[in-house]
């Protein structure tokens, strides 16, 4: 059997194969290319992904399972933040569509089921109709997760409220994967309006002009990878018990 690690981009075709035969699910992990304010790159959500997603395979094995991971989506429905230059965004039924192109990929090399980790916000509902899609359509055991469901409770519990978009949470993430992303001199309080309780704002720039909620200078990565330590077990607790529950 041809050695294969858990990454399918590193594999040839035999490996993959064998791969596949072998593990639980594929995983893939879906961000998006937007703005997060001043002081963080385009690319946050994507690399929330690349990196949580890997926290999920390297501890897989510890609740006896065993993915393989597949190229981060870089791209995601990012519309609400089009009026700030560098956001890229893709229309929700093509982003739809592809997702379920994705898995049915999967279906025809024979796997039987998928793990979609979202760590964009507007990628969920797209991602929610695609997971329906592949069950009813290609009998793909589909689970949807979005990473920050699972940790919720323990980012308010260290960052209070507010922490959301480009704000403490998200900058104590780059912080601890790729500080040399960060532009620590940009960092300040985003002074954002309140978002309203039922009316639709639109475009973000009508929430704030900087891009981003909450403040980063209260960003602190040592305390946010407790936070990832427990997200990601509650992730895997989440998957093993659905998948033993046969879901």
């Amino acid at each position: 059997m041809p050695e294969t690690d858990d990454d399918l981009v590193t594999m040839t075709w035999e490996d993959a194969e064998a791969a596949f035969a072998d593990a639980d699910a594929a995983l893939l992990g879906t961000g998006s290319v937007e703005q997060h304010s001043v002081h963080l790159p385009v690319s946050v959500d994507t690399l929330r992904a690349e990196h949580l997603t890997e926290e999920l395979v390297d501890a897989a094995a510890e609740h006896d399972l065993e993915f393989v991971r597949l190229p981060t989506l870089p791209y995601g429905m990012s519309e609400h933040h089009m009026n700030f230059p560098g956001t890229i965004t893709l229309d929700p039924l093509t982003y739809e569509d592809a997702i379920v192109q994705i898995g049915e990929s999967l279906a025809r090399h024979g796997v039987e089921r998928f793990v979609i980790v979202n760590c964009h916000g507007g990628n969920r509902e797209p991602l929610s109709n695609a997971a329906d899609r592949l069950v009813r359509e290609y009998g793909l055991a589909t689970h949807f997760v979005h990473w920050t469901d699972f940790a919720r409770e323990r980012l308010k519990e260290v960052f209070g409220e507010g922490w959301g978009h480009a704000g403490d949470h998200e900058t104590s993430v780059i912080e601890h994967y790729r500080p040399d992303l960060v532009k620590a001199g940009k960092k300040e309080p985003q002074n954002a309006t309140e978002m309203p309780e039922t009316a639709s704002y639109g475009y973000f720039d009508r929430v704030t002009d900087l891009g981003g909620l909450g403040d980063p200078t209260n960003a602190d990565p040592e305390a946010v990878a407790e936070v990832i330590d427990h997200g990601t077990e509650e992730i895997l607790t989440a998957l093993k018990d659905d998948i033993d529950a046969g879901w």
